[in-house]
């Protein structure tokens, strides 16, 4: 955790943004609540930024990807509906924030970044803060992790042409996948709940993510 002087102003700035940014536009669940409030998230944003670590935006962190808006972070978590016992994937680390909140309400995380440079700095950050029921591996996401599969959740921090048919194989019967869709200029948050009779696809929000590049995701370098 920071120990700066600054600690008790990000404090400070962790109850505005849980009381301006969450509660009151509709974030209900307490559990979800109380990680964002606890949570550092100016530890995840790079030193340039730190001063707007709480502000309702999301912010740069190389590599052309972004640490998500608050109340996005916080909307998918909710649509999870976790309540501690589940295993959860997470497709697109980034900074580690997301994968930050749900190791609060959630047995074991993992979550795959492709670019090395955000995974190493995520990896780092989150051992430095003590967040040790995490997996944070390199590579394509999109396809997700078979070999640790079924997940009773998996969130997805990037938007998809549609919905990867292997995220929907590795999700366990009554799983939530958590994910955005679209194209670069109209995309929609779905909560995709796996069902005996089939996918119950709810639209949560429209959205603006960067594109999920990989075998299941859009084609990129």
């Amino acid at each position: 955790m920071d120990t700066s002087q600054n600690s008790d102003t990000y404090a400070t700035d962790r109850f505005h943004m849980v009381q301006y940014q969450l509660v009151n536009r509709g974030i209900h669940d307490k559990r979800v609540l109380k990680a964002m409030l606890e949570v550092p998230r100016h530890l995840f944003v790079p030193e340039a930024y730190r001063h707007a670590a709480y502000d309702d935006c999301p912010l740069p962190i190389g590599e052309g990807q972004t640490i998500s808006q608050p109340y996005m972070v916080a909307i998918m978590t909710q649509c999870l509906e976790l309540k501690g016992d589940e295993k959860v994937l997470e497709i697109g680390t980034g900074s580690g924030y997301q994968a930050a909140i749900l190791s609060r309400l959630a047995n074991h995380i993992y979550t795959v970044e492709r670019h090395a440079a955000l995974a190493s700095r995520a990896k780092a950050i989150l051992h430095q803060a003590g967040y040790d029921n995490i997996d944070v591996i390199v590579g394509d996401g999109s396809p997700g992790l078979p070999d640790n599969a079924p997940f009773q959740g998996i969130i997805v921090t990037a938007c998809a042409p549609h919905a990867p048919k292997s995220l929907l194989d590795q999700l366990e019967m009554g799983g939530r996948l958590i994910i955005p869709m679209g194209n670069p200029y109209n995309q929609v948050l779905h909560q995709i709940v796996k069902r005996e009779k089939g996918a119950e696809d709810r639209n949560v929000l429209e959205c603006a993510f960067v594109p999920l590049i990989g075998e299941e995701g859009w084609k990129g370098e």
